[in-house]
């Protein structure tokens, strides 16, 4: 028997020292967990045509795709390490980022027209009309800050003057046809899907209030995985290119993805969303978010006004996506 066990040893210490035990490649794979939204349709034909798949491969890397509903849940993952780069409305990262939670912003992914007042069928309501209306919006997204900032610049109180019902962006619409609120502050293709197969109408809508689509991820992340992070970023702009040159069947990847009608998401993708733009972030993005800063300290969307300071100076950071574009 122990001539036995000493053959035993003998042999797995020559597989072992042979690489057959234990690959180093094995030892060290990682996992990308990342998001994808309808809201983001690079996102989509990243996911779609799996060339980031591919390319992580090569870094030992293997890719678990997260579905994200809004940029509250890209955020909350995000804060929670279920994904490790995410993408969101500008404002709700710089939000997160004032309140602590440790993210930076290092890419842009578009310039959209997503958020919009919204009434069902039938109402005679109007934008200089939402005083004593119940409308939805779900907070921590864009939609929720860009009906602040209506609000504001109408010198009506969030808090007094009406009433917010905080529902997540397919509940809003629902509650809007139900007739449970007067106006929803909807996210396409959510809203563009209900204009045309329930009558819906949009009441109002400022692309100039829309805080820019932004990709986030966590420090600790980038701090030691910053060749994967470039490759994201190098599939974004990949993306970018691929939906200039392939409008038609990025829609179709839309459509599908958001179980919408192709010429809905057509119209999303050509009139309300710009992708057409530079992927790394600068001053259009953080001016943005400088001109609603006071009405995020003001509703106690941040801890304080140092907070929301230092947020704004330390949210960027465009080495990544300067990289990638080398």
């Amino acid at each position: 028997m122990k001539r036995k066990n000493l053959v035993i040893s003998v042999i797995v210490g020559a597989l072992v020292a042979l690489g057959v035990a234990a690959s180093p490649a094995q030892a060290a794979e990682r996992t990308l967990n990342l998001d994808y939204a309808n809201w983001n349709p690079l996102s989509l034909v990243i996911k779609d045509q799996g060339w980031l798949e591919t390319d992580l491969k090569a870094l030992d890397t293997k890719v678990n795709w997260v579905y994200s509903a809004g940029s509250a849940a890209a955020i909350q993952n995000l804060n929670a390490n279920a994904i490790q780069l995410g993408s969101s409305a500008g404002v709700a990262a710089y939000v997160a980022r004032a309140n602590g939670v440790a993210i930076k912003s290092i890419a842009v992914f578009s310039q959209p027209n997503w958020a919009a007042l919204v009434v069902k069928k039938g109402s005679t309501i109007r934008p200089g009309q939402l005083k004593g209306k119940k409308i939805a919006a779900q907070k921590g997204t864009d939609p929720y800050f860009f009906l602040l900032q209506v609000l504001n610049n109408k010198g009506l109180d969030p808090f007094k003057d009406v009433t917010i019902v905080n529902l997540a962006h397919a509940d809003g619409k629902a509650a809007l046809l139900r007739g449970d609120v007067d106006v929803w502050s909807g996210l396409d293709p959510i809203t563009s899907q209900t204009v045309k197969v329930d009558g819906s109408k949009v009441i109002y809508e400022n692309k100039a209030l829309n805080t820019w689509g932004i990709i986030s991820a966590r420090e600790d992340f980038l701090k030691s995985n910053r060749d994967i992070a470039i490759a994201v970023l190098k599939n974004y702009q990949k993306a970018r290119t691929w939906i200039l040159a392939n409008p038609d069947k990025a829609a179709k990847i839309l459509a599908d993805s958001a179980k919408i009608d192709l010429d809905v998401a057509k119209n999303v993708l050509v009139n309300r969303t710009k992708v057409r733009v530079p992927l790394v972030p600068g001053s259009l993005q953080s001016g943005v978010l400088a001109a609603i800063k006071p009405i995020l300290v003001s509703d106690a969307q941040v801890r304080s006004q140092a907070d929301a300071d230092s947020a704004l100076t330390s949210l960027y950071d465009t080495s990544y996506a300067l990289r990638a574009l080398k």
